[in-house]
Protein backbone atom coordinates (compact mmCIF):
# COMPACT_ATOMS: atom_id res chain seq x y z
CA UNK A 1 0.00 0.00 0.00
CA UNK A 2 1.28 3.22 -1.03
CA UNK A 3 1.08 6.57 0.53
CA UNK A 4 -1.67 7.57 -1.89
CA UNK A 5 -3.73 4.61 -0.85
CA UNK A 6 -3.28 5.43 2.86
CA UNK A 7 -4.21 9.04 2.21
CA UNK A 8 -7.24 7.95 0.20
CA UNK A 9 -8.26 5.59 2.98
CA UNK A 10 -7.81 8.36 5.58
CA UNK A 11 -9.83 10.74 3.41
CA UNK A 12 -12.51 8.15 2.97
CA UNK A 13 -12.53 7.44 6.67
CA UNK A 14 -12.64 11.21 7.36
CA UNK A 15 -15.56 11.62 4.94
CA UNK A 16 -17.46 8.78 6.61
CA UNK A 17 -16.79 10.23 10.08
CA UNK A 18 -17.76 13.72 8.89
CA UNK A 19 -20.99 12.32 7.38
CA UNK A 20 -21.67 10.42 10.60
CA UNK A 21 -21.06 13.59 12.62
CA UNK A 22 -23.26 15.58 10.23
CA UNK A 23 -25.99 12.93 10.44
CA UNK A 24 -25.73 12.88 14.24
CA UNK A 25 -25.71 16.69 14.33
CA UNK A 26 -28.74 16.75 12.02
CA UNK A 27 -30.54 14.27 14.35
CA UNK A 28 -29.61 16.41 17.39
CA UNK A 29 -30.72 19.53 15.53
CA UNK A 30 -34.01 17.87 14.49
CA UNK A 31 -34.59 16.63 18.05
CA UNK A 32 -33.85 20.08 19.54
CA UNK A 33 -36.05 21.73 16.92
CA UNK A 34 -38.89 19.24 17.56
CA UNK A 35 -38.60 19.84 21.34
CA UNK A 36 -38.62 23.61 20.75
CA UNK A 37 -41.71 23.27 18.51
CA UNK A 38 -43.41 21.14 21.17
CA UNK A 39 -42.64 23.77 23.84
CA UNK A 40 -43.87 26.57 21.56
CA UNK A 41 -47.10 24.66 20.91
CA UNK A 42 -47.49 24.04 24.67
CA UNK A 43 -46.88 27.71 25.48
CA UNK A 44 -49.33 28.73 22.75
CA UNK A 45 -51.98 26.34 24.10
CA UNK A 46 -51.42 27.60 27.67
CA UNK A 47 -51.64 31.20 26.49
CA UNK A 48 -54.86 30.50 24.56
CA UNK A 49 -56.38 28.74 27.61
CA UNK A 50 -55.35 31.63 29.89
CA UNK A 51 -56.75 34.11 27.39
CA UNK A 52 -60.04 32.19 27.17
CA UNK A 53 -60.29 31.98 30.97
CA UNK A 54 -59.55 35.69 31.32
CA UNK A 55 -62.10 36.50 28.63
CA UNK A 56 -64.72 34.36 30.41
CA UNK A 57 -63.90 35.99 33.75
CA UNK A 58 -64.18 39.50 32.27
CA UNK A 59 -67.48 38.65 30.55
CA UNK A 60 -68.85 37.17 33.80
CA UNK A 61 -67.80 40.29 35.73
CA UNK A 62 -69.38 42.56 33.13
CA UNK A 63 -72.60 40.54 33.20
CA UNK A 64 -72.67 40.64 37.01
CA UNK A 65 -72.06 44.39 37.01
CA UNK A 66 -74.80 44.93 34.43
CA UNK A 67 -77.24 42.74 36.38
CA UNK A 68 -76.44 44.64 39.57
CA UNK A 69 -76.97 47.95 37.81
CA UNK A 70 -80.31 46.79 36.39
CA UNK A 71 -81.40 45.47 39.80
CA UNK A 72 -80.41 48.76 41.45
CA UNK A 73 -82.40 50.71 38.84
CA UNK A 74 -85.43 48.46 39.35
CA UNK A 75 -85.23 48.87 43.14
CA UNK A 76 -84.84 52.64 42.82
CA UNK A 77 -87.84 52.78 40.49
CA UNK A 78 -89.89 50.63 42.85
CA UNK A 79 -88.87 52.79 45.81
CA UNK A 80 -89.83 55.88 43.83
CA UNK A 81 -93.25 54.39 43.06
CA UNK A 82 -93.81 53.44 46.70
CA UNK A 83 -92.74 56.93 47.81
CA UNK A 84 -95.23 58.38 45.31
CA UNK A 85 -97.97 56.16 46.76
CA UNK A 86 -97.05 57.29 50.29
CA UNK A 87 -97.13 60.99 49.33
CA UNK A 88 -100.35 60.52 47.36
CA UNK A 89 -101.95 58.88 50.40
CA UNK A 90 -100.89 61.82 52.60
CA UNK A 91 -102.38 64.26 50.10
CA UNK A 92 -105.63 62.32 49.83
CA UNK A 93 -106.01 62.19 53.61
CA UNK A 94 -105.39 65.95 53.83
CA UNK A 95 -108.18 66.53 51.26
CA UNK A 96 -110.77 64.57 53.24
CA UNK A 97 -113.69 66.67 54.51
CA UNK A 98 -113.61 68.48 57.84
CA UNK A 99 -116.10 65.97 59.27
CA UNK A 100 -113.57 63.16 58.77
CA UNK A 101 -110.86 65.08 60.61
CA UNK A 102 -113.27 66.02 63.45
CA UNK A 103 -114.23 62.35 63.93
CA UNK A 104 -110.58 61.31 63.77
CA UNK A 105 -109.64 63.87 66.43
CA UNK A 106 -112.52 62.69 68.64
CA UNK A 107 -111.50 59.03 68.38
CA UNK A 108 -107.82 59.78 68.89
CA UNK A 109 -108.55 61.98 71.92
CA UNK A 110 -110.84 59.28 73.38
CA UNK A 111 -107.97 56.80 73.06
CA UNK A 112 -105.42 59.23 74.51
CA UNK A 113 -107.74 60.05 77.44
CA UNK A 114 -107.09 56.53 78.78
CA UNK A 115 -103.44 57.48 79.40
CA UNK A 116 -103.70 61.25 79.83
CA UNK A 117 -107.01 62.22 81.49
CA UNK A 118 -106.37 65.95 81.08
CA UNK A 119 -103.90 68.22 79.36
CA UNK A 120 -103.60 70.04 76.08
CA UNK A 121 -103.85 68.98 72.47
CA UNK A 122 -102.22 70.43 69.42
CA UNK A 123 -103.24 69.96 65.80
CA UNK A 124 -102.49 71.54 62.46
CA UNK A 125 -104.00 74.91 61.54
CA UNK A 126 -106.52 73.29 59.17
CA UNK A 127 -108.05 71.23 62.01
CA UNK A 128 -108.29 73.97 64.70
CA UNK A 129 -112.06 74.42 64.16
CA UNK A 130 -112.64 70.66 64.29
CA UNK A 131 -110.53 70.36 67.48
CA UNK A 132 -112.48 73.22 69.11
CA UNK A 133 -115.75 71.44 68.27
CA UNK A 134 -114.49 68.20 69.85
CA UNK A 135 -113.12 69.96 72.94
CA UNK A 136 -116.51 71.64 73.48
CA UNK A 137 -117.97 68.21 74.29
CA UNK A 138 -118.33 67.51 78.01
CA UNK A 139 -116.22 64.32 78.03
CA UNK A 140 -113.16 66.29 76.89
CA UNK A 141 -113.55 69.21 79.31
CA UNK A 142 -110.15 68.43 80.89
CA UNK A 143 -108.33 69.33 77.67
CA UNK A 144 -107.34 72.65 76.16
CA UNK A 145 -106.24 73.55 72.67
CA UNK A 146 -102.60 74.55 72.22
CA UNK A 147 -100.88 76.34 69.38
CA UNK A 148 -101.12 74.75 65.92
CA UNK A 149 -98.24 72.50 64.87
CA UNK A 150 -96.90 71.44 61.48
CA UNK A 151 -98.37 67.94 61.13
CA UNK A 152 -100.45 66.34 58.36
CA UNK A 153 -103.37 65.72 60.67
CA UNK A 154 -104.27 64.02 63.91
CA UNK A 155 -103.24 65.38 67.29
CA UNK A 156 -100.35 65.65 69.73
CA UNK A 157 -101.41 65.31 73.37
CA UNK A 158 -99.47 66.61 76.36
CA UNK A 159 -100.33 65.86 79.96
CA UNK A 160 -100.31 68.57 82.59
CA UNK A 161 -96.75 69.71 83.25
CA UNK A 162 -95.68 68.13 79.98
CA UNK A 163 -94.78 64.93 81.85
CA UNK A 164 -96.36 62.67 79.26
CA UNK A 165 -96.76 63.23 75.54
CA UNK A 166 -98.51 61.10 72.96
CA UNK A 167 -98.08 61.47 69.22
CA UNK A 168 -101.32 60.56 67.48
CA UNK A 169 -100.46 62.36 64.25
CA UNK A 170 -101.54 60.83 60.98
CA UNK A 171 -97.90 60.52 59.94
CA UNK A 172 -97.13 58.35 62.99
CA UNK A 173 -99.97 55.99 62.14
CA UNK A 174 -99.08 55.97 58.45
CA UNK A 175 -95.46 55.15 59.25
CA UNK A 176 -96.54 52.21 61.43
CA UNK A 177 -98.83 50.88 58.70
CA UNK A 178 -96.20 51.60 56.06
CA UNK A 179 -93.43 49.76 57.91
CA UNK A 180 -95.59 46.76 58.75
CA UNK A 181 -97.18 46.48 55.31
CA UNK A 182 -94.34 47.61 53.05
CA UNK A 183 -93.05 44.11 52.29
CA UNK A 184 -96.54 42.80 51.54
CA UNK A 185 -97.32 45.81 49.34
CA UNK A 186 -94.01 45.47 47.54
CA UNK A 187 -94.56 41.73 46.98
CA UNK A 188 -98.08 42.40 45.72
CA UNK A 189 -97.06 45.21 43.38
CA UNK A 190 -93.71 43.94 42.14
CA UNK A 191 -93.92 40.18 42.61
Amino acid sequence: MGLDAVLAEIREKGKKEAEAIRAESQQDSDRILAEANRKVAEIKTDAEEASTKQESRIIAQDISAANLLVKREILNTQKGLLDDVYESTRSEIARLPESFHREAIKKLLSEAKKEIPQGSIRCNARDVAAAKAVLSEKEFSGFTLGEPVDIDGGILIEGEGNELQIDYSYRTFMNKVWESGLKDASDLLFG
